[in-house]
């Protein structure tokens, strides 16, 4: 697929949940949700996603939602790139590709975690915030004993923002 086909971007649909599911199993590190949870991603939180295709198969998803307590930051929940498309700014253009949608124009900081070894999600936020001209803080999130009973790595919050409009 690389360089050779063009890649749509656009607001996930139904039928979208298991190829997604699919996506996600084939991409570790990434954790592995249940095919319904993606299928409610791809249908109550369609505003706030956005997939990519590459001849009617998916290729890349970033699933976001709008915080309830903070209705101006976008959480996003999670990136994935198929081995095919990467290298390419897919992920980066996915992620400004959302804030332009119309649920995601007044948002003000984007958010999400990241473990310390993901480099590749650290690089993409890194440079989300550069692209905006904007701040990167590093907070403390989800501890690996407190919330994950050692089973799982601790979650560095990312906050990127303010985005200046």
């Amino acid at each position: 697929m690389r360089n050779t086909t063009e890649v749509t971007l656009q607001s996930p649909n139904s039928s979208d949940g298991y190829e997604l599911n699919r996506l996600i199993e084939k991409s570790p590190p990434l954790d592995p949700n249940s095919v319904y949870c993606n299928l409610l991603q791809c249908t109550h939180f369609r505003d706030t996603c956005i997939g990519a295709k590459s001849n009617g198969q998916l290729v890349g998803f970033v699933s976001g939602y709008l915080l309830p307590e903070k209705p101006h930051t976008l959480f996003v929940w999670q990136v994935v790139v198929s081995e095919a498309a990467r290298g390419q700014g897919l992920a980066s253009r996915m992620v400004l590709a959302l804030l332009k949608q119309p649920a995601c124009r007044e948002i003000d900081f984007v958010e999400t975690t990241i473990t310390p070894d993901n480099k590749a999600s650290q690089s993409l936020f890194k440079k989300l915030g550069d692209t905006l001209k904007t701040e990167v803080q590093i907070l403390p999130g989800f501890d690996t004993a407190e919330h994950f009973n050692g089973q799982h790595e601790s979650e560095e919050l990312w906050r990127i923002g303010p985005i200046k409009k």
